[in-house]
This record gives structure tokens, C-alpha cells and sequence, in this order.
């Protein structure tokens, strides 16, 4: 288990969708092979092609251009969906900065 893991991945522990969220949150601005998400993400093949389906339905992924035979995929920041796990990913950052906080006024005093 990562030392400081990102925001959803903390809230759902080692959920598949949690990294792959985490992951394209992260790089919003690029786009990925298949591939390369599941490298990058720490998500099986399998687990992605099983999940995919799901991410295409609910828009929180859109299709951005094709390299050689490669599909290439990025976050969809348009989707109402994926700026409402933005603000989610936010609160628990802010939650875990203010009880950090605390922790290291309490050492201080």
C-alpha cells in the first residue's frame, strides 16, 4: 500500500475504479492506449476489459484519436459525473490536510 495514496483510492480502498480514476484525474491532459491505463494505473487487463463498459456508459471516459491500431482515451472533463468525483477527490484532500494539521499543532504545543 502506497504511503500517501490519492484522494478516492483512500475512500475505496484498492478498488479497480478508484486507480483508474486516480490515474486519468491525474493526467486529465493526456491520453491513453488501453494499455498504457493499465500499466500506469495498477489495473489488470481483465479487470479493465471487464469494468471499461461501465466507464464508457456512465461518459467518465471519451475516445480522443486513434494511433495506428491503438484507441487513445482521456478523462471526460465535461461529464457532470467526473466534476462531481472531482469535488469528492478535493473534500477528502481537504479532510486529510486539516487532520494533519491538527496532528502536527498537537506535536508542536
Amino acid at each position: 500500500m502506497e504511503a500517501n495514496p490519492p484522494a478516492l483510492r483512500k475512500l475505496f480502498k484498492d478498488s479497480a475504479v478508484a486507480k483508474l480514476l486516480d490515474f486519468l484525474t491525474l493526467y486529465r491532459d493526456f491520453d491513453y492506449s488501453k494499455v498504457e491505463i493499465c500499466r500506469n494505473s495498477g489495473v489488470a487487463w481483465k479487470t479493465l476489459f471487464r469494468i471499461w463498459p461501465l466507464m464508457k456508459e456512465y461518459g467518465l471516459v471519451v475516445e480522443t484519436r486513434r494511433v495506428g491500431r491503438a484507441v487513445m482515451y482521456r478523462l471526460n472533463v465535461e461529464s457532470p459525473i467526473v466534476k462531481a468525483l472531482w469535488d469528492l477527490a478535493f473534500q477528502i484532500a481537504k479532510h486529510d490536510a486539516a487532520k494533519k494539521v491538527k496532528e502536527e499543532v498537537k506535536v508542536t504545543v
